[in-house]
């Protein structure tokens, strides 16, 4: 078999986490350099077998059985430090009980955000090569395995590009455009994109409220992903898009504005979870949809104290046009869950800065009226190490958002800013209140990935930057909840 020039080779105290032709060199090597197998310990060894081939040689800690995090991680590790000394393909030796979070790890790793860079020859764009129990290709062992890992770094590379991308770039239509060509050719998926008449038509009130600032034309994406029973209720997500946010009327400070580009992050996770869903053949109907647009401050735009009436008939006061996501999300949320009865929906926002304060970048917040909901999402974000906390969803904090001149206002004050802005947008979820003696009928989560958007200091495979949280979470939750519903 032929090797590529480099290896990463994730290495147990004992020996070599999986076997291949470098394996046990790697390990005699890595002993004698007199290592504390400390989690993430790595060597370079140059020309391991004669041949010119250079091995990362990656701790994963003392035990004989790793995390998958652990193995994830090494990886991670182990390929950017051999993309960081020049090499352009790279092999990964790993059993099949580890190649899912291997292939995580690898191609995580390895994204570049470059786009937009016009001097090619800085650019470097590294091949990834598994070789499973040293083979040169991933045999399917199980649920997980190679070729799934792909899948889930490939979705959350997707959303950190969308993120990234600039807004006079990533418009509403640009967003759009973007998707119908990454669902073309899925099978069993359609695509529409929706414009301001449709949502005029639909009575989408509150989502219009934030269009009328800016000139550029909203949008309103749908999704629909049926791979399950004909006929059998869908999962639905509802992902926050807002393109830029200024803030509005309610303009932000001006340092820091840039990052704004990324406020359609929870339309950007939750679309690249459903392409990955669809690409997995999952057997689950799925509906997303993604509310789109600018929050821009103009003549026409919505002011501080403008009363506008919801799509489910509730008045809303503006109290803070920069507390637009909201705005956006009650339409969307209770379109789905009025027009297509779905048993559980997530929605995910970067909705609060509270969140942020809150959490921090380690978990995004969830707020649920289920237990069950929130177990199947804390074992997805376990499995993914892509983690969540929950949050207090309860009504003693409804007086802070229900005592203006409306049936609501879109802002509570600075007193739990996540709590408040979650029972906001459960008064829009059709079937969310349990009915006497009964289960509601519909299950909800409201994520907040606010605090994790952005990556301020680099971790294995995650450069700084936008960071496409929490996709991979919501694409594992889905897979386990298909299994369970089969």
């Amino acid at each position: 078999m032929s090797l590529p020039p480099a290896l990463v080779i994730p290495l147990l105290q004992t020996a070599a986490l999986a076997p291949s032709p470098l394996s046990a060199a790697a390990h005699t090597a890595f002993a004698a350099s007199k290592p504390k197998y400390k989690h993430g310990e790595t060597r370079i060894f140059y020309n391991l077998d004669g041949k010119g081939t250079t091995v990362a040689a990656v701790c994963v800690g003392k035990g004989d059985s790793p995390k998958q995090e652990a193995v994830r991680a090494a990886v991670a590790k182990g390929t950017r430090a051999l993309k960081d000394a020049g090499e352009d393909r790279v092999g990964v030796v790993v059993g099949n009980a580890y190649a899912h979070a291997a292939a995580v790890g690898a191609y995580l790793s390895v994204f570049n955000f470059d786009a937009l860079k016009t001097e090619k020859e800085a650019l470097q764009h590294v091949e990834i090569v598994p070789l499973i129990d040293g083979q040169s290709a991933a045999p399917g062992a199980g649920p997980l395995d190679w070729e799934t890992g792909k899948i889930y770094a490939y979705a959350q590379n997707l959303a950190r590009e969308l993120m990234e991308l600039p807004a006079n770039i990533m418009t509403p239509s640009a967003f759009c455009a973007r998707l119908e060509k990454e669902f073309a050719g899925v099978p069993n998926v359609s695509v529409a994109v929706h414009d301001e008449a449709w949502a005029e038509a639909k009575g989408m009130r509150t989502f219009l409220s934030v269009t009328r600032g800016t000139e550029e034309p909203a949008k309103f994406l749908e999704v629909h992903y049926n791979g399950g029973p004909k006929g059998a209720q869908p999962l639905a997500f509802v992902g926050k898009g807002i393109t830029f946010d200024s803030g509005g009327i309610s303009l932000k400070p001006g340092p820091g504005m840039k990052l704004m580009r990324g406020d359609m992050g929870g339309a950007a996770t939750l679309m690249s979870a459903a392409l990955a869903v669809a690409k997995l053949k999952l057997p689950i109907n799925l509906i997303a949809v993604a509310p789109l647009t600018e929050n821009l401050p103009s003549g026409k735009a919505t002011k501080p104290g403008d009363i506008v009436y919801a799509m489910n008939g509730k008045t809303v006061e503006v109290d803070n046009t920069d507390a637009e996501g909201r705005l956006v999300l009650s339409d969307a949320l209770y379109y789905v869950t009025s027009e297509y009865k779905p048993h559980t929906v997530i929605d995910a926002a970067t909705l609060t800065g509270a969140m942020q304060i809150a959490l921090g970048e380690a978990f995004a917040g969830v707020f649920t009226n289920s237990d069950s909901l929130w177990s199947e999402l804390q074992v997805g974000g376990q499995e993914e190490h892509d983690r969540f906390w929950r949050m207090p969803l309860d009504d003693d904090y409804m007086p802070q958002i229900s005592q203006s001149n409306a049936d609501l206002q879109n802002t509570g004050g600075r007193p739990a800013g996540a709590c408040t802005a979650a029972m906001f947008l459960k008064a829009f979820v059709d079937g969310v209140e349990a009915e006497e003696g009964s289960e509601p009928r519909t299950r909800w989560a409201h994520v907040d990935i606010a605090g994790v958007m952005e990556a301020t200091r680099p971790g294995p495979y995650q450069n700084k930057g936008m960071t496409g949280r929490a996709t991979r979470s919501f694409i594992e939750f889905a897979r386990r909840l298909a299994v369970d519903r089969k």
